[in-house]
Order: C-alpha cells, then sequence, then structure tokens
C-alpha cells in the first residue's frame, strides 16, 4: 500500500471545506476504491473501445440515435456480465483489504467491528483461546472462497462462447 494511504489513515484528509477524520470508515472506502476501481475500469474501457468499433454502434451512431440511446441499449448490455464477473472478485478483494487494514489498526477503529480488528484482539489470547482469532480468519477463508465460486458461477452463466458441459 502507498505511503501516502498511510499518512491518510493515521491524519485524516482536509481539503478545503472536507474535513475527514483518521477514524473515519469513508477513508478506507475511499483508498480501497482508488486501489481496486482501475483494476476494473481497464478491461471495461477495452471493451468499450472494441464494442465502438463494431458495426451495430456504427450503425446506431450513422441512424442518429443519442449517446445515452447507445450508452444504454447497445454498450451496457454488453458490458453488463463482466461487470457481474468482476463484482464478486472486487468485494472479496476490498474484504480482504480492508481486514488486512483494521487487522494492522489503520482501517476500522474500535468500537466499530471488523474481521481483522477481532483478529488483531485475539492474537493476546491466542494461548488460552484461540478461537477469538481462528474463528474470524476462517469466515474470512470462507467468504473469499464463496465470492470466488460466485464469481466463476457467473463467468460460467455469461460466457458466450462457454460448451455445454453435460455427459457423452
Amino acid at each position: 500500500m502507498p505511503s501516502a494511504a498511510v499518512i491518510l489513515l493515521t491524519s485524516g484528509l482536509n481539503i478545503g471545506f472536507i474535513h475527514i477524520a483518521p477514524g473515519s470508515l469513508v477513508l478506507p472506502i475511499l483508498i480501497i476504491a482508488a486501489v481496486y476501481v482501475p483494476y476494473v475500469g481497464r478491461p471495461i474501457r477495452g471493451i468499450v473501445l472494441t464494442l465502438r468499433e463494431r458495426e451495430f454502434i456504427q450503425a446506431a451512431i450513422g441512424s442518429g440515435a443519442s449517446d445515452w440511446h447507445i450508452l444504454r441499449k447497445d454498450i451496457l448490455p454488453n458490458i453488463a456480465p463482466t461487470i457481474i464477473v468482476f463484482f464478486p472478485m472486487m468485494v472479496a478483494f476490498s474484504m480482504l483489504t480492508e481486514s488486512a487494514l483494521s487487522f494492522l489498526s489503520i482501517g476500522v477503529q474500535p468500537p466499530n467491528a471488523s474481521w481483522g480488528t477481532i483478529i488483531n484482539d485475539g492474537l493476546q489470547l491466542l494461548y488460552t483461546r484461540p478461537w477469538v482469532s481462528i474463528a474470524p480468519g476462517l469466515l474470512i477463508v470462507i467468504t473469499c472462497a464463496a465470492l470466488n465460486v460466485l464469481g466463476d458461477g457467473a463467468r460460467d452463466a455469461f460466457d458466450p462462447k462457454a460448451k455445454l458441459r453435460g455427459g457423452a
């Protein structure tokens, strides 16, 4: 994680009339969004640039359709499967990043709860009550695995080139 993000999380954000306190949940959300939005935006931009050259888009432009009409009726239905596939993966990555930030005490601050803060609190109890740290760790693993399976299933369901899997 860049050092600027750590400075934002520890000292807050003050830009003009915008004042966000260091312990605010808004800062980790903004940092995680700034890190992962380009990860999703680049492939989607590539698909949109490819679609722009397709004949049905050129025909819509030639027929005088507005940009909003082309975006809503032609481009969005073609990029929706990609967005649906990326969404579970981005949720899992964001959850892992937030848990790591909270474990390091620079994410969610008490009295708010996070799996990362629960694991960090349980480190002191590791020899007497290990489940305080093990349970949230297992829940993180199970949730990320479930989101990964959901993303794979969505990819299989929306992939137009996928072969039908059947017995024979």
